[in-house]
Parts: structure tokens; C-alpha cells; sequence
């Protein structure tokens, strides 16, 4: 494509910002600095050169949610790095071209305009969050002509799961949906009936107090009490006031649709003013930064974890008995991927395991397949056709995984998972747990 014609669609796609409201205005976009782009900066008319299968990726690697985006991106990189290692996938190699949107909207939208209209990558893959991603949708819509879909987003919304946007994604994980379900389930089932909910204000907050609503009314039930956040909090942060807030609701158990240091904090705050409930958080959240923001606060922890309980998208990597959680292990273990330098900005560990970098493994995993089913001459027109040709795929965690026209998630899934001995296992007994 002529540089000519690339900066015609930009305009184009800067234009549509001015009349569409998931977008910012022309001038904020035009005014910002360009996104901060790994050190291979080869640009390709389809994402592709005769060595390289070139995906976009735009994640948070830096601020308060950065484990999300790094954990994701370490596990992911950890399987293409393997596959690279082994000749790649049809001779070409999997390359990431990466950019930090910090967990936010407005970046999240420029780095997919430069990804899409400059970077030219083949595909999209593994977004971090929903007030992310559903910005993006729309954009894809827009473009449609070109054929680049969102893979494996780190989100279990529901609108890259349906109309108008569903089209444009494919979703590997459980949505919130679900998750919602199956907590709302458990806990009815306990005779835990008086719900509340402590969520983000922003979409996925949102999209979770939906499905808890959702859910409980199934049983006649409705939401006794619930408290907002907004993005971006500290585990300093003070939450005081929405404890008080659900406190007075009288609740027999809390569900968080958050991130890990809002939710932390949350649940610091609660146990310190005598919120003794179970308190239940989706998978977005980040088990391992959750618990370690707990246990380093100093003194005795276990009044602050002994109540938690995570519904997970995929197994426990305690579960070695799985041939997938092995692979993952054996891969993490010899790789050891470490996020590009040159995105972050503050000081991050990373874990040697966690059940973000494991999805992140089982996204690449499917990806590789995806790409694979392609042939010798990939091309994005035939994307669509190469996963609908996913049919009960053995993906190594025992569900089966099928894709088609009407059925754009892979995976249906929810585990649930508790503290025992400083980490998250798998929850057996619901009933011996909480009652």
C-alpha cells in the first residue's frame, strides 16, 4: 500500500473519531506523541514477510493494573518463543509488535490506529480489559474492509461477544457472564442469598454487576447493596467508604468486578472495619498481585485471605496432573520471557506462575493453531475460515475447544479457586469453605 493511500485512511479513520463517540477528538489524538513501539519497527502491506507473522498487541505495562498486560504478554511470548525456536509456523516466525495503553481507553484507541493503518500488523491479539477493548470494537467495524480481527482479549464482556461488534473477535476465555453465574450459583446454593456488589465504574464494572443482577434474579433474588471505584486506584487508596457503604446492606457475601489494587484495598479495608463475608472476585482481577499486595501489608494475612474466593477462566497451574499446565510450566521454566524493556516504566517482578500468564500461554497455543490452518500463504480473508475449522481441539485442559459461525467463544469453563498455605488452589467444598 502507498504511503499515500495509508495516510488517506488515517485521515479516514481520524475523521470517523470526530463523529463517533468511542473516540477522541482529532486534535487530542493528533497532538500525542507516538506510542512507545518495540525496537523492530518493519512495516508490511499485510502484516507478513517471508519470515515474519507480525500480531498486534496493545496491553498495560505500565500503572496500577501493569500485572495484567505483563503477565498476559509473558505467558503468550513463552509459547511463540517455542514454536520460533522450532521453525515457526510455516517457516515464518511469531513476532508481537507491542504498546503500553496503561490500562486506558484513549491510548488503547491510538496504538490500534497505529497498529492497524501504520504497523499494518496481520491480526490484533490479547487486549487487556474491557473499557479498552470496547473502544476498539468499534474501530474494526469501521475497517472491516480489512480484515483484522481482535483475538483472545483479556475480557469476558459481552460486547465483543455480540451484536454489532461480535464479528470482529474471537474470545478463547469464559465470559462474565459466567463467571457472575457460577459465583451468584455457589453462593445460593451455600445459602448465601444476600449479595452484594463493590465494582469499577467504567465497562467492565459494569458488565459484571450485570451479570450479577442477571444471575440473582433467576432466583428472585436482587443486589442488597453495591459501591463503585474508579479506574486507575491504589492499593493506598482508601475504601472506607464503600465498606460502609455495603456494610449497611447486611450482605452474606460481596462479589468485586475490579483490578487487583482496588480490589485489595477493598478487601483490606473491609476485614480491618468487621466486613467478615466471603468477598468473590472474577478472574480479570489478578489472583497473585491481589494476594501479594495482602500478604507483604505486614503482620498476620490470613484474616484478609482466609474469606477470598477467585473464579478463574482456566485451571489451577497447581494442577500438574493437566498436559497443558506442564507444558506451560516447562515453557515458563526455560524461557522465562521478560516484557520489553523499553515499555515499562515502573519497577514489576513477575511471577513464575499465575493464572494470567497461563491464559496468556493457552491464547498463543490456540493462536499458533489458527495461523497453522492458514498454510504456506496466510492471508487475513481467510482467518475467519481457519477458526470456524476449529472443532473439538485439544487444547491440553480437558474442555474441548470449537468455534463457528454462531459460536465465537472457545472456551465455556469457570474454576473457582481459594487461599490455602500463601497461594490460590483449586476450591473443592463450597459447603465445608463458607458455610
Amino acid at each position: 500500500m502507498s504511503a499515500l493511500t495509508r495516510r488517506a485512511l488515517l485521515r479516514s479513520g481520524l475523521r470517523c473519531c470526530l463523529v463517533m463517540p468511542w473516540l477522541k477528538p482529532l486534535e487530542a489524538i493528533a497532538d500525542q506523541s507516538a506510542p512507545q513501539a518495540n525496537p523492530s519497527d518493519q512495516r508490511t502491506a499485510s502484516g507478513l514477510t517471508d519470515t515474519e507473522i507480525i500480531l498486534g498487541v496493545s496491553a498495560a505495562f505500565s500503572g496500577p493494573s501493569r500485572g495484567l498486560g505483563i503477565e498476559l504478554w509473558r505467558g503468550a511470548s513463552a509459547y511463540f518463543t517455542h514454536v520460533n525456536r522450532h521453525g515457526g509456523v510455516a517457516g515464518r516466525k511469531v513476532t508481537l509488535k507491542t504498546y503500553d495503553d496503561g490500562y486506558q481507553p484513549d491510548p488503547s484507541v491510538r496504538n490500534t490506529m497505529q497498529l492497524m493503518l501504520q504497523d499494518q500488523v496481520f491480526l490484533l491479539f490479547g487486549y487487556v480489559g474491557t473499557p479498552t477493548v470496547t473502544r476498539v470494537l468499534p474501530m474494526l467495524k469501521k475497517f472491516q474492509d480489512r480484515n483484522i480481527f481482535l483475538f483472545f482479549p483479556f475480557t469476558g464482556a459481552q460486547p465483543q461477544r455480540e451484536p454489532p461488534y461480535g464479528d470482529f473477535a474471537f474470545n478463547l476465555r469464559a465470559s462474565y457472564r459466567q463467571e457472575t453465574a457460577g459465583l451468584v450459583d455457589n453462593f445460593v446454593r451455600i445459602k448465601r442469598r444476600r449479595l452484594a456488589v463493590f465494582y469499577q465504574a467504567d465497562a467492565y464494572g459494569r458488565s459484571g454487576w450485570a451479570g450479577v443482577r442477571r444471575a440473582l434474579q433467576q432466583y428472585g433474588e436482587r443486589i442488597v447493596g453495591e459501591a463503585t471505584y474508579r479506574r486507575g486506584e491504589k492499593f493506598t487508596a482508601s475504601m472506607r467508604k464503600q465498606v460502609e457503604i455495603l456494610k449497611a446492606s447486611e450482605p452474606q457475601a460481596v462479589i468485586c468486578i475490579g483490578s487487583y489494587a482496588a480490589c485489595a484495598a477493598f478487601v483490606r479495608d473491609a476485614v480491618d472495619l468487621g466486613l467478615r463475608v466471603p468477598i468473590a472476585n472474577l478472574s480479570f482481577v489478578g489472583s497473585e498481585n491481589l494476594l501479594k499486595l495482602l500478604t507483604e501489608m505486614g503482620g498476620d494475612s490470613d484474616p484478609y485471605t482466609r474469606l477470598l474466593v477467585n473464579s478463574q477462566v482456566v485451571p489451577s497451574y497447581e494442577e500438574t496432573a493437566i498436559p497443558a499446565v506442564r507444558e506451560y510450566r516447562a515453557l515458563m521454566q526455560r524461557y522465562d520471557p521478560q516484557p520489553p524493556t523499553a515499555l515499562l516504566k515502573e519497577a514489576y517482578t513477575p511471577f513464575a506462575h499465575s493464572f494470567v500468564s497461563l491464559e496468556g500461554f493457552l491464547n498463543a497455543k490456540l493462536m499458533v493453531e489458527v495461523l497453522r490452518r492458514l498454510g504456506d500463504d496466510p492471508a487475513r480473508g481467510r482467518l475467519e475460515k481457519a477458526v470456524f475449522s476449529v472443532r473439538d481441539f485439544d487444547l491440553g485442559i480437558g474442555e474441548p475447544v470449537s468455534f463457528g459461525p454462531e459460536r465465537r467463544q472457545g472456551l465455556q469453563q469457570v474454576y473457582y479457586t481459594v487461599v490455602a498455605e500463601g497461594r490460590f488452589v483449586t476450591l473443592d467444598n463450597w459447603e465445608a469453605r463458607f458455610s
